[in-house]
């Protein structure tokens, strides 16, 4: 087990995290560079080379805490697809550049394999109570269309004012169950 980082360098770490994501979440992504963060934090660039490799892993981190909250949020509801299902995508609508850095943006990140991190894998066992199976092909599909509905209307390519109809659709589909059940 790798050491754990000095207590002010956990906290020096939380507080470029918490200010990456206030900076992703206000401008965007690109406004997040080792720079603009040394003068949002008023420390040098080399202080929070200190405390993280660099821009990437910044990035990374905010993901994995972004896993880490989705999880806790699908954890939070009953385990029905429905529960589930809206768990997730408020989530992702409540937290679009964290949710943006979790899946669109490069990431040094494992998915799918032995060694993934915790809160990817929590998060996907989230998905995977409300929709289990053997292998866990069902709650990868439930996963890919949830993650397809929430960036498309996050990028405001799907009709204003369908959320629900959508919804409704894709929990029918994912369920087998018969318009109005």
């Amino acid at each position: 087990m790798a050491p754990r980082p000095a207590p002010d360098l956990d906290l020096r770490r939380e507080q470029v995290l918490r200010t990456a994501r206030a900076l992703a979440e206000s401008e965007g992504w690109a406004a997040v560079t080792i720079r603009r963060l040394a003068a949002e934090l008023g420390v040098t660039q080399p202080v929070l080379y200190s405390a993280f490799d660099g821009r990437q892993a910044i990035v990374d981190a905010v993901a994995l805490a972004g896993f880490a909250e989705a999880a806790a949020a699908l954890a939070a509801v009953e385990p029905s697809p429905r529960a589930r299902m809206r768990a997730y995508l408020d989530f992702a609508a409540a937290n679009p550049r964290v949710y943006e850095a979790m899946f669109s943006m490069p990431s040094g990140l494992t998915f799918a394999a032995a060694d993934v991190p915790a809160p990817l894998a929590d998060a996907f066992a989230g998905i995977r109570a409300a929709f289990p199976d053997d292998d866990g092909t069902r709650a990868e599909v439930a996963w890919a269309a949830l993650h397809g509905l929430a960036t498309l209307e996050a990028a405001g390519r799907l009709a204003a004012g369908q959320e629900q109809a959508r919804f409704d659709v894709l929990h029918r589909l994912l369920t087998g169950q018969a318009a109005g059940s």
